[in-house]
């Protein structure tokens, strides 16, 4: 088989324009990381690959963004899985035009746990996105050698398309691991 240059040319301009189509349009994905210490179920959770251009412009327009994380903490059975403890973490902030600054808050089961203005995107991102050693539940709860999970849903208001899925609008992440006493 006989292929021209200029066909093998376009072929690799094709594999690599793909590649980072593919890269640039990441899915978001959320890595959990569960531990048990000091009689706590402690969570520490990242949500990697969500945020892109449009959820930057949204914030720079000043449009109040926030992503809502629910964290539940469940024990494996056979036939249903059951619900151990639940917080719901979420993550604001509103870009001002005139200060050029960002008004970061944090809540915990609809309580407020954190706010503070900064004026770096990076903080931004990380606040949003990076969640460290979130108190969970009390080891008194579960059963030594039992199997569990922790499972983390997240959502964001205004709904943007990097979040749009046709089975119900959230991205999830899980982390499996024995309770040993």
């Amino acid at each position: 088989m006989n292929v021209q240059p200029r066909t093998l040319h376009l072929l690799r301009v094709f594999a690599v324009a793909s590649v980072l189509v593919a890269i640039v349009h990441a899915e978001p994905d959320i890595a959990v990381t569960p531990i048990a210490r000091d009689g706590q179920v402690l969570v520490t959770f990242d949500m990697t690959n969500a945020f892109g251009p449009d959820v930057r412009d949204a914030i720079q327009s000043g449009l109040p963004t926030t992503f809502s994380y629910e964290v539940e903490l469940r024990r494996v059975s056979a036939l249903f899985d059951r619900t151990i403890a639940q917080v719901t973490m979420t993550a604001s902030v509103r870009f001002d035009n005139l200060t050029r600054r960002y008004q970061m808050s944090r809540s915990i089961d609809g309580r407020v746990e954190d706010a503070r203005p900064t004026e770096d995107q990076e903080a931004v991102r990380a606040w949003m996105t990076h969640f460290e050693r979130i108190p969970l539940s009390a080891t008194a709860a579960l059963e030594a050698n039992g199997e569990y999970y922790v499972r983390v849903r997240a959502h964001t208001r205004p709904r943007n398309a990097w979040f749009f899925w046709p089975w119900g609008g959230a991205i999830l992440g899980h982390a499996n691991f024995t309770f040993i006493q």
